[in-house]
């Protein structure tokens, strides 16, 4: 069996570029392989240059770009300047940027040219630098570079945001430790080696994406990271390189079914894995038909603790809805409506306990108090757990399912999208007096946005709907943007006044049926 032993002792993450075998290839960028050895110098020549700036430590260093050399390597270099880095999703607009910078006090952006072009008077607060990538390696190879690091594994290293079902996105704080063990425990528990190369297509800003990289590095293989605009992209870059790995969403994996798989891309491939969403059973039917020889990892997790179960690739044609159960270095448990932990058979909402656990929401104690909360009793870990707030339930074996979400969150492409996010644009337009944005079902998005609106008092003509798609594309990144929009005289409401949002969603969910 591949794989790597555990050994429960994390280090500072900058430390994943010893991992490897000098002279191995580490990541494989357009034109170029890193080996282990190359890996390490650039990491220190980045750190240096990060640390001749003179940022106090815990400084915020934000990144804005696509997948590269920068993106890849500032996850270990920015931690070993005891910075703390804040990967910021390269579909994201203006506005979301101009968010995330201000509420984390960012002192540094680093981004491409086009994407920084992009932000507006007031976006970038005044104490922000800001960097475009291209300059940054040549003045890396003038700087002295910085050893790996020895520091605190507690300490703060990234902070990852993530959106809610209502308000702005969320600052997750992770340490070394909380990445190191995620890495420690995904390299084994998918028996990671060093001949092993990993496929990144998901987004480097989300902790799935960022782990593909980390685990790897962990187990000492080869990362390729992608940016693709067609799934068949991504069958061409598996047959090219000989991909071993590939992560996906179920609506990508939805995608690439649809493509022409030839047998160099199947015959490499020794393991799919899932998270972002439930497979469900015609899509792992569909998976393990077109890759027969490859392991399917169906997984569950959250940012808030990286990654939460995983069901063995045995058990899946078997078992085919369930997520499985605890990951290495993690405790899942399900605690009924009456705070006592479900049995076999029962549903509670899932607790997550253990070291992958995050320090919190940065700068927000409130949200942070609701949902990481002292752990149930009964907990082997103890301590303070993530109350995800999702719904689970145990079949008769003792297996995870999935049951649902407790929020309004929707799920697009993979995406976690705030209904509030894009409510929040429509508003601002002028055109909306008020609105509701729902996520439909949808066989290739997973969910479409839908936004259910009543023009503002004096808007009207059929100029209106073209004049508020033009604005929302101005405003908000692409996987936002409302599939459709169901314009409305009225807007229902429920006995305390709000609006009733599940009734509409029931209604759209009809009509698009």
């Amino acid at each position: 069996m591949r794989g790597i032993m555990m050994d429960a002792n994390p280090e500072p993450i900058d430390r994943l570029t010893l991992r490897g075998r000098p002279d191995a290839p580490a990541i494989v960028l357009k034109g170029e392989t890193l080996s282990y050895a190359g890996m390490e110098h650039d990491v220190a020549s980045l750190a240096g240059w990060l640390a001749s700036f003179g940022f106090a430590s815990g400084a915020r260093i934000a990144t804005w770009a696509g997948k590269g050399w920068l993106t890849a390597l500032m996850p270990l270099a920015a931690p070993r300047a005891g910075l703390v880095h804040v990967p910021v999703n390269p579909l994201l607009k203006h506005a979301q940027v101009a968010h995330i910078l201000a509420d984390c006090s960012a002192s540094l952006l680093i981004g491409n040219k086009g994407r920084l072009g992009g932000l507006e008077e007031g976006d970038v607060p005044q104490t922000c630098l800001v960097r475009d990538e291209v300059d940054v390696r040549p003045a890396c190879a003038e700087i002295g570079g910085l050893a790996p690091s020895q520091g605190d594994t507690d300490a703060l290293a990234a902070i990852l945001y993530t959106s809610g079902s209502t308000g702005r996105p969320k600052g997750v704080m992770l340490s070394h430790a909380n990445m190191w063990l995620g890495a420690e425990a995904v390299a084994n528990y998918l028996s990671l080696d060093a001949s092993d190369r990993t496929l990144a297509v998901l987004p480097l800003a989300f902790d799935y994406g960022q782990n593909q990289l980390f685990s790897t590095w962990y187990a000492g293989g080869a990362v390729v990271p992608i940016d693709y605009l067609l799934p068949r992209e991504v069958v061409k870059a598996v047959a090219g390189h000989a991909i071993t790995t590939l992560a996906a969403v179920p609506p990508l994996w939805t995608q690439l079914l649809e493509q022409d798989w030839p047998q160099e891309a199947v015959a490499p491939l020794r393991r799919l894995t899932n998270s972002g969403g439930a497979l469900g059973e015609p899509l792992v039917r569909a998976l393990r038909s077109r890759f027969p020889q490859a392991d399917l990892y169906a997984m569950y997790g959250l940012t808030e603790a990286f990654r939460s179960t995983y069901l063995p690739p045995a058990m899946i044609d078997d078992h085919p809805t369930s997520i499985g159960g605890a990951i290495p270095h993690a405790e899942i448990m399900l605690v009924k409506d009456d705070g006592e932990l479900a049995g076999p058979g029962e549903e509670g909402e899932l607790v997550h306990a253990g070291p992958l656990v995050a320090q919190g929401y940065w700068q927000d104690q409130a949200r942070t108090d609701e949902r990481f909360r002292p752990a149930p009793k009964g907990s082997k870990y103890g301590g303070i757990a993530v109350w995800s707030g999702d719904r689970a339930r145990y079949d008769a074996a003792g297996l995870l399912h999935f049951v649902g979400r407790r929020d309004a969150m929707i799920k697009s492409l993979g995406q976690r999208i705030s209904p509030q996010e894009i409510e929040d644009a429509a508003l601002a337009t002028g055109l909306v007096a008020e609105c509701v944005a729902l996520g439909v079902p949808d066989e290739k998005l997973g969910q479409a946005v839908h936004l259910v609106a009543r023009p503002a008092s004096g808007v009207g003509g059929d100029e209106v709907p073209a004049e508020l798609v033009k604005m929302l594309r101005k405003e908000l990144p692409s996987y936002m943007q409302p599939q459709v929009i169901h314009w409305r005289s009225e807007l229902p409401r429920g006995a305390t006044g709000k609006l009733d949002r599940a009734g509409l969603a029931r209604e759209i969910a009809g009509e698009a049926a």
